[in-house]
């Protein structure tokens, strides 16, 4: 299979997320999930070191910009490494879900995972971890007030 650059991977993500919607305010959670998985199984062309290509699920209730939400962020982290081959920076896609306000989602606290193409882990088996926690019990048939695709370096 070809890699892609990773010039195309928020585009490709955006494409995912859209893929049987026009809109995405439109999407709950978990139709979000699985556009985000699917995009986690394309291959990009990254610098061979490691942990070059991760996802990251992570959640909490934050005040980022603004007041209080509880957020879910699905993000693709790509490591860049500098013309000497040595670690410059990340670039960091992102399917950032937020949420109004409510106690049953101010209690599951906050949760972070990774999950990197080359560690030899199973990335059907990192998902299933993590919708078997009862946290995502609580937020997959959720629709969010705000779902916003961005890339970012870091």
């Amino acid at each position: 299979m070809a890699r892609r650059a990773l010039a195309e991977a928020e585009g490709l993500l955006e494409r995912e997320l859209r893929a049987d919607r026009h809109m995405l305010a439109d999407l709950t959670t978990e139709e979000a999930w699985l556009a985000f998985l699917r995009f986690g199984r394309r291959l990009f062309d990254v610098s061979n070191t490691p942990d070059a290509d991760g996802l990251l699920f992570q959640y909490g209730t934050y005040s980022f910009d603004g007041p209080r939400l509880f957020t879910l962020d699905l993000v693709r982290q790509f490591a860049i490494s500098d013309s000497d081959g040595e670690h410059d920076h990340y670039v960091q896609v992102h399917c950032e879900l937020r949420y109004a306000p409510a106690p049953a989602l101010e209690v599951l606290g906050s949760f972070d995972s990774w999950f990197f193409h080359d560690a030899g882990e199973d990335l059907e088996g990192w998902s299933r971890s993590l919708t078997e926690r009862a946290a995502w019990n609580a937020i997959k048939t959720l629709e969010p007030a705000e779902i916003r695709v961005y890339q970012e370096r870091v």
